[in-house]
């Protein structure tokens, strides 16, 4: 094994936080800009924090790649003695109660590959500070808790930088000599630094307004490259839906005259909620219906109300340090969930939430990088904004609302906003608004934030048709995971309902009650093993359990087959009813990819084809739920299944199985998907609406398994929709089927030719060819990276087609030459030269090795010690391969 450097970084604890030693009231800055370097003038007011223990602690700023040019304190110019500089801080130690901090530095946005603090992408200047950016631009304290009001000044030259933003309102501009003006920005809230932002550079303006519940009219503007204005108004009507939906469900109003969004080709994240100006990914705000499909537009919408949300829950009431990240991300997701439910089909929205807090989340927790939702410990932060932290933490947002109820939910808010406006504070502060404002015991629910891994709830079922009663037996357990052996009961709420021979919900009444209720219950499991007894009914009921997905745990219930296919027939909870079809799929696809690993025949069993072709034939059934119901679960899905039921991973298996299941169900289904397909047809022009949507996902579902069919007029069919389409919805999902074809390259050729010229089209026609089933892939995808169009520095090139290889396609990236995990460990050492966080995100590609058949094992254990072994390797590529090696 390689050895790990024994000077390599240490962990940060939880258990070590600290009050700042010092807090600042208030910061004036001035950035001068220029091409080859930045000059950026701070002056911080400052004040001892009485909280701190050490009433004589020096000041420690934060800091990192910055020329130190001149320090001032109280007016006074201090000399190399009165301070100590090193790589990470700037330290004075004998300072005053009180006092003013001057602090001016030049900076490099220019030659900034990592994306972090103030860079440029093209001629234009961008900044993004969460989590720890703001560092690289001054001298600062540089942590959540340190809140502090912004006045921003940026001087540049007029010609080159015509538009000048920051955070807040603006307050003045003017002419300079030279052809230089500036702008002046105020923001009034008080707010970290990784809220900061600044943009400069020849942008164009969508401008619209809006008018709050009391009257206010507040500017909205998106601001993007000149060419890309065409594309910007749905994410401006995404605005106000936002607005309009956080003031009709939570009573929360914008607070600035302005609301501003900036789009951005090269960055990180998805979006940034800084106060009052927003950057974004262009992937997040530019859309028209022949560049980007119903998902692009979905995902638009969702994330500019996330990032709207963030006003309130992440500005306003922000996080007290990084482990509590999940107050602000776990809530807003969760809010910006309920607002896409709202705007669309709420049971269609909650399966695709489920299916990617399975197939991500559940794969976290069961693998080297498990943590709870709040994490006891980080090497680098920037590897903790993970799928636990946002999509684990709105589950247990979301188990809030389900304990409570709405309305129980919208007093614990209330409640919460009325204490801690302008705080930064901890997730047990939520929880006490939650639990203070309902009269409600949650002492036992803090577990979810402080423990790991994905709890297991057993479940019996036994009907006595003497004393027409149904008992259910419950028990709960958590697997060991890193640093957590033991785990003590969750409080977990469990929503079901007992659905009778008709299909219909049983009245329910629990032993002890005198009132039966109909419909859902919510039981509150709290012990390791707990018993529920029903009584007072006349037949045996099939058990719906786990309604709307009511907390993050795997359920295991032995239901028969016949069981499962009455329930999806038949439940009224949308959820448990896709819950029943999966079941059946998974089972069957077990025994598929069992035969597949001994070499036997592959079929399908009769019931359930034909339970596939009665969902098919509903057309009661929202087409998009239909879609939902027979898209098959992924590949890498599928082998964390068999890591859990203890077996080793075989990708071929796998994708034998999943291949074998799919052609099954299009030579059985063949004519009734062929007349789905027709049926759905529209020939109309493109709507982003519910209906449309729908339409369009069960059609493309229908192509997709036509196209599993070798037969040329089915081909055929794919490359006709391709041709004859008018959004790139259509577009694609035929491009999807023809990829895997040899027939298909024409068209993959066609497509790049047409769209050359649009960074985000382009990154679709990489993700198709990352996806691809044909042989080879790996040697394509290096092939790839030499196009004109892909760049490792561009985080969003690298996730198009690198990150979509090494973390979707995993019969191709598990290549069983190795030759997957050599192409994986060069790039992650090419990118982490450029960008440490986005090199971090391609090594999670390892975290399954230990689970792998033994071959592909040693393979890839031996392409992860040469990534550690590396000279020089960053913090967060070092902390991902660390605990792979562990």
């Amino acid at each position: 094994m390689a050895k790990l450097d024994a000077t390599a970084p240490q962990p940060i604890q939880l258990k070590d936080y600290l009050p700042p030693a010092f807090l600042i009231d208030k910061v004036d800055l001035t950035f001068d800009l220029d091409e080859d370097h930045s000059r950026v003038t701070s002056r911080l007011v400052l004040h001892r924090n009485p909280a701190h223990p050490d009433t004589r602690a020096p000041l420690r700023l934060d800091g990192r790649e910055l020329e130190l040019e001149a320090l001032r304190l109280d007016g006074e110019p201090l000399d190399g003695s009165r301070y100590e500089l090193d790589a990470e801080s700037l330290t004075i130690a004998s300072m005053p109660d009180n006092a003013i901090l001057e602090i001016v530095t030049v900076i490099h946005p220019e030659t900034n590959t990592s994306l972090n603090g103030l860079y440029r992408s093209g001629a234009n200047f961008y900044s993004q500070c969460e989590a720890e950016g703001f560092r690289k631009i001054t001298y600062y304290l540089d942590r959540p808790d340190v809140m502090a009001r912004f006045t921003t000044t940026i001087v540049a030259d007029k010609a080159k930088w015509p538009v000048l933003l920051s955070n807040g309102n603006k307050v003045g501009e003017g002419a300079l000599d030279r052809n230089r003006h500036w702008v002046k920005w105020v923001d009034p809230f008080k707010k970290p630094a990784y809220l900061f932002a600044l943009v400069a550079g020849k942008l164009s303006k969508l401008a619209d307004k809006f008018t709050t519940a009391s009257g206010r009219e507040v500017a909205l503007e998106i601001w993007v490259e000149p060419a890309d204005l065409d594309k910007c108004d749905h994410a401006m009507a995404s605005v106000k839906k936002s607005m309009a939906w956080d003031e009709q469900r939570y009573g929360l109003e914008y607070d600035l005259d302005t609301y501003m969004i900036v789009a951005v080709g090269d960055f990180n994240m998805g979006a940034m909620e800084n106060k009052g100006l927003n950057i974004f990914n262009t992937k997040y705000v530019l859309a028209r219906p022949d560049t980007a499909t119903d998902i692009d537009f979905d995902g638009i919408e969702s994330v500019i109300a996330h990032e709207y949300f963030h006003n309130w829950t992440g500005n306003r009431v922000t996080c007290r340090d990084w482990f509590q990240l999940s107050l602000k991300e776990g809530l807003t997701v969760f809010r910006d969930q309920e607002f896409s439910a709202d705007m669309g089909s709420a049971p269609v929205q909650r399966i695709e939430a489920v299916r990617a807090l399975r197939t991500h989340q559940f794969a976290e927790d069961a693998g080297p990088m498990a943590h709870p939702v709040r994490p006891e410990s980080y090497i680098e932060i920037n590897n903790f904004y993970t799928v636990t932290v946002y999509e684990k933490g709105a589950e247990v947002v979301r188990m809030y609302q389900t304990l409570l109820g709405r309305d129980g939910f919208r007093r614990g808010m209330d409640l919460y906003f009325k204490r801690h406006d302008g705080q930064a504070v901890t997730c047990d502060d939520f929880r006490a608004a939650m639990a203070d404002a309902n009269g409600y015991d949650l002492d036992q629910f803090a577990r979810w934030y402080s423990q790991a891994g994905t709890p297991r709830l057993t479940v019996r079922g036994r009907y006595d048709a003497a004393a027409r009663s149904y008992t259910l037996e419950v028990a709960q357990s958590c697997p060991a995971t890193p640093g957590q052996a033991e785990k003590l009961p969750f409080h977990i709420p469990l929503a079901l309902g007992l659905v009778g021979p008709d299909g219909a919900d049983l009245p329910l009444r629990l032993a002890g009650e005198t009132e039966a209720t109909a419909g859902t219950r919510v039981l509150s499991v709290k012990g390791a093993r707990e018993t529920f007894v029903f009584e007072d009914l006349a037949v045996e009921p099939v058990p719906s359990l786990l309604r709307n997905f009511s907390a993050p745990v795997q359920l295991d219930f032995p239901y028969t087959r016949a069981q499962l296919i009455h329930l999806l027939a038949h439940d009224g909870d949308a959820f448990c009813r896709w819950e029943a079809g999966q079941t059946l799929m998974l089972q069957d696809l077990q025994g598929l990819i069992e035969a597949a690993r001994a070499g036997k025949p592959l079929a399908l069993a009769d019931d359930f084809v034909a339970a596939m072709r009665q969902v098919l034939a509903d057309e009661a059934l929202d087409p998009a739920l239909v879609a939902l119901m027979l898209t098959l679960p992924a590949e890498t899905y599928l082998a964390d299944g068999q890591a859990g039921h203890g077996l080793d991973i075989d990708p071929d298996a796998i994708r034998a199985g999943r291949e074998a299941m799919k052609l099954g169900l299009a030579q059985a289904l063949r004519g009734e998907f062929k007349q789905a397909y027709v049926r759905l047809q529209d020939d109309g022009p493109y709507r982003f609406e519910a209906a449309a949507v729908a339409r369009r996902s069960l059609r493309n579902v229908a192509l997709s398994y036509l196209g599993e069919l070798d037969e040329p007029v089915l081909i055929e069919l794919a490359g006709k929709q391709y041709a004859a389409a008018n959004n790139m919805t259509d577009a694609q999902a035929a491009l999807a089927v023809l990829v895997n074809w040899a027939e298909g390259d024409a068209a993959l050729a066609a497509f790049a030719a047409k769209w050359a010229h649009d960074a985000l089209v382009m990154d679709k026609w990489f993700t198709l060819q990352a996806g691809s089933r044909r042989l080879g892939t790996v040697a394509q995808v290096q092939r790839l990276m030499q196009h004109p169009a892909f760049s490792l520095a561009n985080p969003n090139k690298v996730r198009s087609l690198v990150g979509a290889f090494v973390h979707n396609n995993l019969a191709g990236f598990h290549a069983a030459d190795g030759s997957g995990y050599d192409f994986a460990a060069d790039t992650i050492l090419a990118v982490d030269k450029l960008n440490p966080q986005m090199a971090a995100r391609l090594a999670g590609c390892f975290n399954r090795w230990k689970k792998l058949e033994p071959g592909r094992r040693g393979l890839m254990h031996a392409a992860i010690e040469r990534v550690a072994g590396h000279a020089g390797l960053s913090r967060d590529v070092y902390e991902i391969v660390s605990k792979n090696l562990q």
